[in-house]
């Protein structure tokens, strides 16, 4: 895209401070080629911060579709046939490219999704951080062999890739999602077809962009931009897409795994969180609040894994309270190219609403607004770091996830109370305990019905993390060895020797 287009004055100033403007791509990737919708239909990607235009992305439709999964189909057996060392050599010039690129990749993210640019720096890092690992498993992919149980029979089994997936990728980390399911795909020899979310999308298609000049093959990595229920329903009904791999809510999760029942596909899906954050009384509190504080405010809130529910225990719940309270009242609201950004604008106005609604109902079942509580003049999209105390278990902000700056804090009495309380959900992503009870966190990590739990830390997250949740928190892992095999099939062979 030649750099004059930026200064047309209905698009984004910030996009001048691009070093590589070839990055900021409006057409979708498909075959190995840059192609816009058949109707030269597009649709507007807009700075939540500023509500200013980024550019106008190509909307593609069904008929696109189909060809980005012809594409991928043609392009399948020469990528599972390559040597695994050679996709390792593609991928890991792929990572190369990433990490020289990467002041360029964080300011389109922050542009186009909110958040604070530092954050954008530290997720193309970790969005890196799966291309660098999958390189090195695509040459570890197993092959196994079973003792015989019959007389003159030799026994392997192997992985095989399935083939063509579909990838299915969320707002809140455009680039981090598509990595690491894209980076285990390929790694694994499959080919992809990725439609990114349809507010973030530039993300997806600088990825694209240097996955080209990493030397991707033509119809190994396609990237579809458009209308979200169209595309993916037509990779949801094409028996050739043998996979597909979705972040986002559970609402939508049911819908994909409805629409793939009748071609079999494999599912792997990452939805909804609503994480408890258990604190008890022997925990260090200033501790306790620093985990608080980042586990329910990174991202401005809108992460899957954020604190949704805060458990304090009674004889420090008070201390917490006060302690808590200051340091939100002391978070820096601003758009996220501002420096020294800690809560940028929430995604869509839907986001808003969500969060008004949410507020309104704790406190009119008693909940005690201690901080914020209301928009913040920064802009229509921003919202003040808020914090509910003694919110009842009946409110709506402890029965569903937020994705905002609010966090909802109760006192609890005993374990087995608390335990009961955060296992009341039909979520099970992950969990959040702060104790120096040995005892306790034995006990207490057996018994949580979730699939990740973090003990007196936030971070737990990583390339080689196998993440994902229990009950309707998905299906499936990813990163790890667990998120290749995941597109593979176990192939058994049983040869007579005689």
């Amino acid at each position: 895209m030649p750099a004059a287009v930026f200064a047309r004055p209905e698009f984004h100033p910030a996009l001048d401070h691009l070093c590589d403007v070839r990055l900021l791509r409006e057409q979708a990737f498909v075959n190995g080629r840059w192609i816009a919708a058949d109707d030269r239909a597009t649709f507007p990607v807009t700075d939540p911060a500023t509500g200013l235009t980024l550019a106008f992305v190509a909307s593609l439709g069904a008929a696109e579709t189909t060809g980005a999964i012809d594409a991928a189909a043609a392009a399948s057996a020469a990528w599972r046939g390559l040597l695994p060392q050679e996709r390792t050599a593609i991928l890991k010039r792929w990572h190369a490219e990433i990490l020289a690129a990467k002041d360029d990749l964080a300011l389109i993210m922050t542009l186009e999704q909110g958040k604070p640019l530092a954050e954008s720096h530290g997720e193309i890092d970790y969005a890196a951080s799966f291309v660098e690992f999958y390189a090195e498993e695509a040459r570890r992919v197993s092959v196994e062999g079973v003792a015989s149980h019959l007389p003159g029979a030799e026994m392997t089994l192997t992985r095989t890739p399935l083939g063509v997936v579909g990838l299915v990728t969320p707002w809140n980390f455009p680039a981090a999602m598509l990595t690491r399911k894209a980076a285990a795909a390929l790694a694994a020899g499959c080919t992809v077809v990725a439609h990114p979310s349809g507010e973030t999308p530039f993300s997806a298609l600088a990825l694209a962009e240097l996955a080209q000049r990493a030397g991707m093959p033509g119809g190994v990595f396609n990237v579809v931009t458009g209308d979200a229920a169209t595309i993916v329903g037509r990779m949801c009904e094409d028996a050739r897409v043998r996979a597909m791999s979705f972040t986002g809510s559970t609402e939508i999760g049911r819908l994909i795994g409805g629409k793939c029942a009748p071609t079999v596909k494999r599912l792997i899906m990452e939805l909804g969180g609503h994480a408890p954050l258990m604190i008890f009384a022997d925990a260090d509190l200033g501790k306790a609040v620093d985990i608080a504080v980042a586990a329910k405010f990174a991202t401005s809130g809108q992460d899957c894994l954020a604190a949704n529910r805060i458990y304090v225990e009674r004889p420090v719940y008070e201390r917490f309270l006060a302690a808590f309270a200051e340091r939100i009242a002391a978070l820096r609201v601003a758009p996220g190219l501002d420096d020294g950004a800690e809560i940028g604008p929430l995604m869509h106005g839907r986001a808003i609403e969500k969060v008004e609604i949410q507020v309104h109902d704790a406190t009119s079942r008693g909940a005690r607004c201690l901080v914020g509580g209301t928009r913040h003049p920064a802009g229509p999209l921003f919202y003040q770091p808020t914090l509910l105390a003694d919110v009842p278990g009946n409110a709506l902000i402890m029965r569903e996830e937020t994705f905002g700056p609010v966090a909802a804090v109760a006192p609890f009495d005993a374990e087995d109370e608390v335990l009961a309380r955060a296992n009341d959900s039909e979520y099970g992503l992950v969990a959040y305990l702060v104790t120096k009870d040995a005892a306790r966190i034995s006990r207490m990590t057996a018994a949580l019905e979730y699939g990740m739990v973090a003990v007196n830390r936030v971070k737990i997250t990583g390339a080689p993390v196998p993440f994902g949740g229990v009950k309707q928190s998905g299906l499936g892992r990813e990163g790890s060895r667990h998120g290749l095999e995941a597109f593979t099939d176990i192939k058994y062979v049983c040869r007579d020797t005689v």
